[in-house]
């Protein structure tokens, strides 16, 4: 009852947003990547589909102009009612003992409810996007790190070292708004900016081109070799000399070259990706990477910039850490906030058979389905998600940004952005699904 008359409130507030009309919207802040570029203008007719006008990317266009669906929620692949189905959910969760909340693909305001969730269930918690954004902080809590914000980067780099990644494939508009932006606080001639590429094979480099025509560097090598290049650079750089005339297929006089340019830099930025980093002990080729930064510092003026944010990992990440004091791949099995990347991972945690039933978010990206297991498994899953096995319970959720608003943060960790409502939708949220488990939980208790 109670969900119903929020869902009721909720209907009226839509109809008095006029959510319903055709008409253009702008200033939108796109969710679908790190970089939540807030500078679209999209326009919705009045059946409510979408289309990017200004300011778009191939992401954007596939988040923004997905076709409307929506489906009923299902129980074993059979339409029921929506109370029927958090009915369901319920008594999966309580006759759990070691639940696992994963995915975790959403923004703020769900990952709250998720949290509350999980504490008062003493669950586990693990997003999709751990594997990679563990690398990361591995080493922020080993030994810290010195890292730059977009907005630093826009008006201050003068040259740019991209390890491992072409930026572009992970966030298409990065070298448009923070490289070759045409204005700055200082009055710097972005033009002139230097973009260097180091490791990959066949990345995409077309975006590091200057407005003015000029081909970055690039220094490629196998990304499995690039734990010795940054090895050997950091070496270089704190003047050590190196008795070798290459490394990993990268002449030595090359890397000499980009340690006295590093040096002579009055603002560089060394920025990676830690997902395609996937070899054994990426982090300490990440650790290398920011000791590298700390190095120049000692001389000139460096910053890394650790990029990330997909599918809401970072958001995610920040409201554990407010509500437990730790980061992902925490539990709350023991009754109180337990962190241990190894211990907690989604892929441990199904493997080893201690998480006895799977809870799956994934409201921002229907291709991130959950993976397979035999566990009774509940998916809370944007309203196009396409499921290889269907699972006990599936709810369809409305998607932040565009069934509804939400907050989310950005890939460098210090700005939040406010998601926008852009049309009216019968699905509910995250948030108002959760909260109704709970209730619904409290009072079968009762």
């Amino acid at each position: 009852m109670r969900l119903q008359k929020r869902v009721k409130i909720w209907n009226e507030r839509i109809r008095m947003d006029n959510f319903a009309q055709a008409g253009t919207i702008e200033t939108v802040t796109c969710p679908f990547c790190g970089l939540l570029c807030d500078d679209l203008t999209v326009q919705r007719d009045s059946a409510g589909n979408l289309k990017v006008m200004d300011k778009g990317c191939a992401r954007s266009v596939t988040f923004f102009e997905r076709p409307i669906a929506t489906p009923s929620p299902r129980i074993q692949g059979k339409p029921v009612a929506l109370q029927e189905a958090i009915a369901k959910a319920a008594e999966i969760l309580g006759n759990s003992r070691q639940p696992l909340l994963a995915g975790l693909g959403t923004e703020v305001f769900g990952m709250r409810a998720v949290m509350n969730l999980a504490e008062s269930n003493r669950a586990t918690l693990d997003h999709m996007n751990s594997n990679g954004f563990m690398r990361n902080i591995h080493v922020l809590q080993n030994s810290g790190w010195f890292t730059t914000t977009l907005t630093e980067v826009r008006n201050r780099v003068d040259l740019l070292l991209v390890i491992g990644t072409d930026i572009i494939s992970l966030f298409p508009r990065f070298f448009e708004r923070e490289i070759w932006n045409k204005e700055t606080m200082f009055e710097q001639d972005t033009s002139q900016r230097e973009v260097v590429y180091l490791g990959g094979r066949n990345i995409d480099t077309s975006a590091g081109v200057s407005p003015d025509g000029r081909q970055p560097d690039v220094l490629p090598c196998d990304l499995d070799r690039l734990p010795e290049v940054v090895a050997a650079l950091r070496a270089l750089i704190l003047g050590k000399k190196l008795h070798a005339t290459e490394v990993a297929g990268i002449a030595v006089a090359d890397l000499e070259k980009l340690s006295q340019r590093l040096l002579a830099a009055k603002y560089s930025v060394v920025t990676w990706a830690a997902a395609p980093l996937d070899f054994p002990h990426a982090e300490l080729t990440i650790q290398n990477i920011t000791e590298l930064v700390i190095a120049l510092n000692k001389t000139t003026r460096s910053a890394g910039l650790p990029l990330g944010g997909s599918d809401g990992d970072i958001s995610a990440n920040q409201v554990s850490a407010w509500i437990s004091g730790y980061p992902m791949r925490n539990s709350y099995a023991r009754n109180y906030p337990d962190y241990d990347p190894y211990l907690y991972s989604t892929s441990r945690q199904l493997e080893s058979g201690e998480a006895d039933s799977l809870f799956w978010v994934s409201s921002i990206n229907p291709e991130r389905t959950p993976p397979a297991t035999n566990v009774p498994t509940v998916v809370f899953g944007h309203a196009s998600m396409e499921l290889a096995k269907e699972p006990e319970v599936f709810i369809p959720v409305g998607t932040p940004g565009v069934d509804h608003k939400g907050i989310m943060f950005r890939s460098d960790n210090v700005v939040s952005l406010p998601l926008q409502q852009l049309r009216s939708h019968t699905l509910p949220t995250l948030s108002e699904v959760l909260r109704a488990i709970e209730q619904t939980l409290q009072t079968s208790v009762q």
